[in-house]
């Protein structure tokens, strides 16, 4: 069997240009979608990846806020500091990049970000609003699978799929927006048992986990589609899923890669994310709220 390589750069191309646009669009009215990402580490991949944020901000008329408070930073400070951008009328979208110093935790850490500002879901009650069916920011990780299946037009709806790990980034609301699209889910963990039993009887397969080659061919069901959320770094610098590629390829029907996968699609949804927030806090935006409960 082939198997369809389901890359992200595509899709990642066509949201930046959406993102572009609403920017463009935004900007008419006066108003500069503006991203903060608030970093508190010396890990120069997360360094390359938060450059990478703001070149592709930059690119798309977004304006872009490294607030770097230094790896020894204490979490008062970056309480204070994502306070404080909570309640700056010209930022509207706020990531709390991990790792964070060693005695610091992110979990007291994100209630401290405005909820209409999360734009990567990590504010508890984002994850709430989501589990309801409120109007909340998923996970751009999350998000990014849902959006690759759409994109290469894989059916959601009443099809079984296992989602592999429970984090609150990708697992949990993962399992919420594929609910919300009448999905039937399975979330498999370090309890679930023999992985196989999970994933052999599913249609499609969302690796999640952190774990080089967890999921092996012999694990996957003939024609399911496989989405490797996993981003692990070898000892030689390169960066691999949770996939064993070489023995899932030819099983499955389709394979997400790493990279070039998912995670070109978070990158750009968390633009996308920006400028839907801005648009949300724009002045318009507000006047048409405070008029409606008149």
């Amino acid at each position: 069997m082939t198997t369809e390589v389901l890359s992200g750069k595509g899709l990642a191309s066509l949201i930046r240009e959406q993102a572009q646009d609403e920017a463009r669009s935004l900007g008419s009215d006066g108003t500069r979608p503006t991203l903060a990402v608030v970093v508190a580490t010396e890990d120069e991949s997360t360094l390359w990846y938060v450059r990478s944020i703001e070149r592709s901000a930059e690119r798309a008329g977004i304006g872009c806020r490294i607030v770097d408070l230094g790896h020894d930073a204490s979490e008062q400070a970056l309480a204070s500091v994502l306070a404080d951008l909570s309640t700056e009328p010209t930022v509207h979208g706020i990531i709390l990049q991990t790792p964070l110093p060693a005695a610091v935790r992110a979990d007291r850490l994100v209630g401290h970000i405005a909820p209409e500002k999360d734009i990567d879901g990590a504010n508890p009650l984002s994850l709430g609003r989501l589990a309801v069916g409120q109007p909340a920011f998923a996970p751009a990780t999350a998000r990014a699978v849902v959006e690759l299946l759409d994109h290469f037009e894989i059916p959601v709806a009443g099809r079984n799929i296992t989602v592999v790990g429970r984090s609150a980034v990708v697992g949990k609301p993962l399992s919420l927006l594929l609910l919300e699209r009448d999905a039937t889910v399975t979330i498999c963990h370090s309890k679930s048992g023999p992985l196989e039993r999970h994933t052999r009887a599913a249609d499609v397969v969302v690796v999640a986990a952190g774990r080089t080659g967890l999921l092996k061919g012999s694990d996957v069901s003939p024609e399911a589609v496989v989405i490797d959320v996993g981003t692990n770094v070898l000892p030689d610098g390169s960066l691999v899923g949770d996939v064993d590629e070489a023995s899932v390829t030819g099983v499955a029907a389709g394979l997400s890669p790493v990279p070039g996968g998912v995670g070109s699609v978070t990158t750009a949804l968390l633009l996308l994310h920006t400028t839907e927030a801005a648009r949300q806090q724009s002045p318009a935006a507000l006047l048409t709220a405070s008029t409606s409960r008149i």
